[in-house]
Formats: structure tokens, sequence, C-alpha cells
């Protein structure tokens, strides 16, 4: 089994416990995830499958779509509702157009700290390791991009808004910076992921749905291709031969005008003449020519 699911995480268990089940669920040995979901936010993990994690490093790049609850007035240790109250302030009735312009000064390329409650590895230990250790925690701040923060609802002490992040935003740490622009403190209650990437909340599948479609034996109408991870790639067709000769491990030279200085950026996505991904092509050594960065060797041709 080879392929992308995207399946809806449930809040209240970590994206690695959703691996471990899909794992169970498929007996397969390699399953991974794009973009991480923190135990309380819930919404679209993408997961892959056999093949499908050797692509899951294009789809973490993507950009993200959440909807976020915040808590103003109240801030803890974690910047979320799973840490402890650190203070406690009262929170005024803002008006609307304040809070909008709030927002509004968290958007765009900025560096963000990310919390001290994170995964991230500090001298190879996890930071949340060492903070729930009282260990201090430094994290160097980041480059992110937020293109969009909307505002849905306003109801003292709440806010609701929709963002468009890139990849590597913690939206607890825009709660955070949002609750220091008002002076008032705050933190993250609630998040639902609605995009990663392409994969959208109306098609994410609970994991209830994936272990009756396996049981049932239409989960390949669940299962993505390799190459729903690759679409802002470019492709060409290679003859029968070429297409061979990238599966052994051979450079190929194309006729076709493929711009290999385009491909340093971004990989070239090969099919072979029945619509099979074949491998993904960068510039080789020898002027016109390709090598096959990763090669892709799937059962039939069935390639949506």
């Amino acid at each position: 089994m080879d392929g992308i699911l995207n399946l809806w995480k449930p809040p209240g268990v970590t994206s690695h416990d959703v691996v471990a089940a899909v794992r169970r669920l498929t007996h397969q040995r390699r399953v991974g995830h794009a973009g991480t979901l923190d135990p309380m936010a819930e919404g679209v993990l993408v997961v892959g499958i056999g093949q499908g994690t050797r692509v899951l490093e294009y789809l973490a790049g993507h950009s993200k779509e959440y909807c976020a609850r915040i808590h103003l007035g109240v801030t803890t240790e974690t910047d979320d509702a799973e840490g402890a109250p650190l203070t406690v302030t009262e929170v005024k009735a803002f008006r609307r157009h304040t809070i909008v312009r709030a927002l509004q000064s968290l958007t765009g390329t900025q560096e963000q700290t990310p919390p001290a409650y994170s995964a991230l590895k500090i001298k190879g230990q996890p930071a949340y390791r060492l903070a729930r250790a009282g260990s201090p925690v430094s994290l160097t701040a980041r480059t992110i991009d937020v293109e969009a923060i909307s505002l849905v609802e306003w109801r003292r002490p709440h806010i609701v808004c929709h963002v468009t992040c890139s990849k590597g935003t913690y939206v607890r740490a825009l709660a955070r910076d949002l609750g220091a622009i008002l002076g008032c403190g705050a933190h993250l209650c609630g998040l639902v992921r609605l995009r990663s990437g392409a994969f959208t909340i109306e098609d994410a599948a609970p994991l209830p749905l994936l272990a009756h479609a396996l049981a049932e034996g239409y989960v390949h109408e669940l299962l993505y291709p390799l190459d729903a991870a690759l679409q802002d790639h470019p492709a060409v067709v290679v003859a029968s031969d070429d297409a061979a000769r990238l599966r052994q491990g051979q450079d190929i030279c194309l006729s076709d005008p493929v711009t290999q200085e385009a491909a340093i950026i971004q990989p070239w996505r090969a099919y072979d003449v029945d619509g099979a991904l074949v491998a993904l092509l960068v510039p080789s050594q020898r002027q016109g020519c390709w090598h096959a960065h990763k090669v892709f060797i799937t059962q039939g041709t069935d390639q949506r």
C-alpha cells in the first residue's frame, strides 16, 4: 500500500498516536505524517503510507489554514489550554476594530519565537522536556509568514479567528503575541486545522472510516496517489527505455526543452508512457542529462 491519506486527527491524541493507529490498521511499517498537530488540536493530518512517506517532505512546506480560538486575559506555561495558568488579567470591552487591527499587526513575514513547551530540539533534547524539568529554555526566533488573519467572532474573553500561514508557524505563539499587543495576555484554547496544502478538512477521513474502508475493501477511495504531494512540480513524460534507466539509477538525456535551472529549485516529475510516476528528476553533472533524485516503484499504472 503506497499513497497519502488525508485524516482527521481528533483532539486529545498526538500526531504520533494517529500514525501508530494507521500502522496497526494497515499492517504497514512505513507510515509518517506531514506537519505535527498539538494534542489539543484537531483537523487535517496528512499521512503517508509506504512510498508515500518519501514525498511528505514536499507537503510539509505548503501553507496551512486554521480556525483558532483565543482566550484573552490568561497566560499559561505552554501558551495553550494544556498549561498551568501564569497570570490573570481583566479583559477590557475592546471595540471590534481594535481586535482587527491587533490581528492585522501579526500578519506578514516576521521572526517568531517558538513556545518554550515545544518539540524543537536543544542539544538533542526536546524543549518541552527541559521546560518541564525547570531548566531555562531559550529558542531562536525563526522566520515565518502569516498571510492573513481574519476575525470571525469576538465575544469577551474569547476571539475566534481564521489564520493562513506558512510552515513552522506556532498558532499558540500568535495567541501569546496577540495578548501582549492587547496588554492583557492570552492563550490558545482551541485549534482546528482546516487545510494543509491542497488537503482540506471537507475531505478528511476520521480513523473509524479508515478502519471501515480497510475492512470492506474500499480503502482505495481514501488513498491519494504519490503525486498528489507533487502537483506544484513541473512534469515530463519519458520514453519506456528512459523510464527503465531511471529505475536502474542511470542518467537520461531528454530531447524535451526541460529547463535545468528550474529543476535546481524543485525537481521535475517524470512519468512513463502509461502515466505511472517513475521518479523525481534533477540535473546531473553531464550537460543536458538528468538523474533520478527519487525513484518510485509502483504497482500498476493507475495514477489519479
